[in-house]
């Protein structure tokens, strides 16, 4: 009877330890398919995360993936790259007055062109500054932006009085008049 009670015992044990383990292969299997559900959402692109408000976003990378089945390509054609011209042209105008031989610059950004004034030192070349302005601006904007840059500091204030403008081009006369004064040669006090 003893061996019979002692097998019995063991049958048991043995059973309740095998519960055991499977309770917990079920538990580790939840917690590996919630691991991988998590990391597949952070792996989306559409997936919002939101950034820590200490954090810097300038000092985020960009990255998003898709599948040709993920875009609508419908919409597609409604989709436009969207600029912040006052940003683009706070970076230039800072980029620029960050090389010598220039005390002042203006610079506005429209949807089609850099227009960019600048009092310059009087020790400085006229060739050479023009040239810093130019690239700066170029290397900043998207290659169909057209740059026009002058020397003639009297033109910060016509690109001033057209900060308010917006970009349903009613100011195209305006714009073109002042590209064009930008293009004649300025002769320095």
């Amino acid at each position: 009877m003893k061996k019979v009670f002692a097998s019995i015992t063991i049958l048991y044990m043995l059973f309740v330890i095998s519960a055991c383990n499977t309770n917990d292969d079920t538990e580790n299997s939840i917690q590996d398919m919630q691991n991988r559900n998590q990391i597949q959402d952070q792996l989306n692109p559409n997936h919002k995360i939101q950034t820590p408000s200490n954090q810097d976003i300038n000092h985020q990378l960009g990255y998003v993936r898709y599948s040709k089945d993920e875009i609508d390509t419908q919409n597609l054609d409604n989709h436009e790259a969207r600029i912040d011209r006052r940003e683009m042209a706070d970076m230039i105008t800072r980029l620029i007055l960050n090389n010598n031989g220039f005390n002042e610059v203006a610079t506005l950004v429209t949807d089609q062109e850099v227009l960019i004034a600048y009092d310059r030192d009087n020790n400085s070349d006229s060739k050479l500054t023009k040239e810093v302005a130019q690239k700066t601006a170029e290397s900043v904007m998207p290659r169909f932006y057209k740059v026009y840059v002058s020397d003639n500091k009297s033109l910060m204030y016509d690109i001033q009085s057209l900060h308010n403008s917006n970009t349903n081009r009613n100011y195209d006369k305006l714009i073109q008049k002042l590209i064009n004064d930008m293009e004649k040669p300025y002769e320095h006090e």
